[in-house]
């Protein structure tokens, strides 16, 4: 008999919270952003909850210096690798997601330290591949401005190529840790995989052995053309922001889509929506706690976020006006383009858009009991609009810590999601196949 499908979730982690003002609203303590402590209670809450996996976002970049930008807190304070690689001995089965960028790290690096989590995580590792959007990342680098839209995505479709073939220089029994017969590892069995491409030369092998997924579980989370084209080829996770059911389904079936014309399975990439849930006992208790972290919005910073997210100041136009037409910027794309349906089918004003951005960034917003939630989130997953989905808790740890307490029992108990994890690695519980590795 076929196991019933389930949902997948992520725990998409956040310094003290995605809500801009998480870190002013009296159940966080803003120190956490910093603390050790917080991440490991946090860790081992989404792992009772049976959650799929940890993910961190992440940039390169700090946001510009001002007295206003000093009342935001900075969401990417910490490292998220070095961060992954300490909350391994906290956890036993939970996945652990990162973001890097393709753009800036050298992919032999991003090889190795992929594949060392792996390895000390006992397979629970998963990089979430971005191509870094701004100018402020660039000139980290040694650029004056960012690389272009579609080389970016170019060079990145390579750079996966080569970290792959790093992955795949040693095979799986290389290692022989035969004492007697004083052989470590037997050398038929590694291999150059000398690239000489367009943007990088690699000559391997790798330094580590063959990771013990086979590969760390990629996903990527761009939703432009150029996004979803390397997404269907080589992504295993496809975080995307959608609003509505409609257009979650269309971009989900999109992805599908191109990945079977790209040689593989409409089964080997999950899609999975950001949701930011604000969930009570009462209907009036969850829409409480989104009106009172709403009532701390500076203004000024929500316009300035949602100005860095659509490549253009907000602020020179009439704010209660209407969002402007401008043209795309190589910035994120789709995320601008997100942001300006939703003004125009909404009829929003630039002050009405930016509130909006403050919550989650463009994600999905429920409010709400645990059944109400647990609703939504079947409506879009038997839809096929989701695999599963990114949890964004608005503060940490409470809002994790209600979403685990409230919402994970009720889709348990309507079989959408697991009570038991199904293996040991990432790939396992995931449902995704372990990549075969070399064939001579």
């Amino acid at each position: 008999m076929t196991n019933p499908r389930q949902m997948k979730l992520g725990a998409f982690i956040m310094g003290v919270g995605h809500h801009i003002a998480a870190w002013l609203h009296p159940s966080v303590d803003p120190r956490d952003l910093v603390s050790l402590d917080h991440y490991v209670r946090i860790a081992q809450a989404a792992e009772a909850a049976r959650f799929d996996a940890l993910f961190f976002a992440d940039n390169v970049a700090a946001p510009p210096l001002s007295p206003l930008s000093a009342q935001a807190a900075p969401v990417y304070y910490l490292e998220p690798l070095m961060l992954l690689g300490a909350l391994v001995p906290a956890t036993e089965r939970i996945g652990l997601v990162a973001t890097v960028s393709a753009t800036y790290l050298p992919p032999y690096h991003l090889a190795r330290k992929f594949a060392t989590l792996d390895h000390i995580s006992g397979g629970r590792a998963g990089w979430n591949c971005v191509t870094s959007g701004s100018d402020a990342e660039a000139r980290n680098f040694g650029l004056d401005a960012q690389i272009g839209h579609a080389e970016r995505y170019e060079r990145a479709a390579e750079y996966i190529h080569v970290v792959k073939a790093l992955w795949d220089s040693w095979d799986d029994e290389a290692l022989q840790f035969d004492q007697p017969g004083r052989r470590f590892f037997d050398p038929a069995k590694v291999r150059a995989i000398n690239h000489d491409g367009r943007h990088f030369r690699v000559r391997g092998p790798l330094q580590a052995g063959r990771p013990i997924q086979g590969h760390p579980v990629i996903a990527q989370a761009g939703s432009s053309a150029d996004g979803i084209a390397l997404a269907a080829a080589t992504a295993e996770l496809v975080f995307t922001a959608q609003q509505s059911l409609d257009e979650a389904v269309a971009f989900a079936n999109t992805v599908r889509e191109r990945a079977v014309a790209a040689g593989r399975g409409r089964e080997d990439v999950l899609v999975m929506p950001g949701l930011m849930p604000f969930v009570a006992d009462t209907q009036e208790e969850a829409q409480r706690l989104h009106d009172d972290l709403q009532a701390l919005v500076d203004p000024r910073i929500a316009i300035g976020l949602a100005s860095a997210m659509m490549g253009a100041d907000l602020g020179q136009y009439p704010l209660d006006g209407p969002v402007p037409d401008l043209p795309p910027t190589e910035g994120w794309q789709s995320r601008q383009k997100l942001f300006f349906d939703l003004a125009h089918a909404e009829g929003l004003t630039i002050r009405e858009l930016a509130v909006r951005v403050a919550v989650a960034r463009g994600h999905k917003v429920v409010i709400g009991t645990a059944t109400q939630i647990a609703n939504e989130m079947e409506a879009w997953f038997r839809a096929g609009a989701a695999d599963g989905f990114n949890i964004m808790p608005p503060t940490l740890p409470y809002g994790l810590n209600d979403f685990a307490r409230l919402v994970v029992p009720e889709l348990q108990r309507r079989g959408l999601f697991r009570t038991e994890y199904e293996g040991d690695t990432l790939r396992a519980n995931l449902g995704l196949a372990r990549p075969a590795g070399h064939t001579s």
